[in-house]
């Protein structure tokens, strides 16, 4: 079980590493609306739809895998590095709804509006520093999290009780520290 939960932890990680690595890019080369509004719109429907496809289900399945595997495993409730993952997870969880989903979904809609004429495109793009701070923000919440996962230091430990020992150690296959 500890090596599936690893597996689709990972496999989420990747999938939303990805996701922001490609939103990243999608915001360097948008056209600006008021010269390509159409350009402007598509651009922003795509950024909507991998947020919402690729995105959320990996940020989602990288958490509820992580809370799997601590909760599965002894030797990650004692690990500071997993208590640390977890904070920054749930704090990603979030921030990726309220800085990246949201934002992303809420300005494909008014791109469109204003491709129908039904809103100004004078209102359009104002987010768009924003919504890239907030990505590499994230991305490097991410890779501190891929970082805390592979060297697994030595941070906030709980001390074990009589009896625990090096059998509960979760490692790399290295030796004991």
């Amino acid at each position: 079980m500890r090596r599936l939960m690893k597996f689709l932890h990972t496999m989420g990680a990747i999938g939303l590493m990805g996701a922001m690595a490609s939103l990243v890019v999608m915001l360097g080369v948008v056209p600006p609306p008021s010269s390509a509004l159409t350009g402007y719109a598509l651009m922003r429907g795509a950024m909507a739809a991998v947020a919402t496809w690729v995105f959320l289900p990996s940020l989602a399945l990288m958490l509820v895998a992580g809370l799997l595997a601590i909760a599965l495993t002894r030797a990650f409730q004692n690990a500071g590095w997993a208590w640390v993952k977890l904070a920054t997870g749930v704090l990603m969880f979030e921030y990726g709804f309220v800085g990246v989903q949201g934002p992303m979904q809420a300005e494909a809609e008014r791109a469109a509006q204003a491709v129908l004429g039904r809103a100004d495109p004078a209102t359009l793009a104002g987010s768009l520093g924003a919504e890239r701070g907030t990505l590499w923000v994230l991305l490097a919440i991410a890779t501190l999290n891929v970082a805390l996962g592979v060297w697994r230091p030595r941070i906030l430990r709980r001390p074990q009780a009589a009896g625990e020992g090096a059998s509960q150690r979760v490692g790399t296959g290295s030796a004991p520290r």
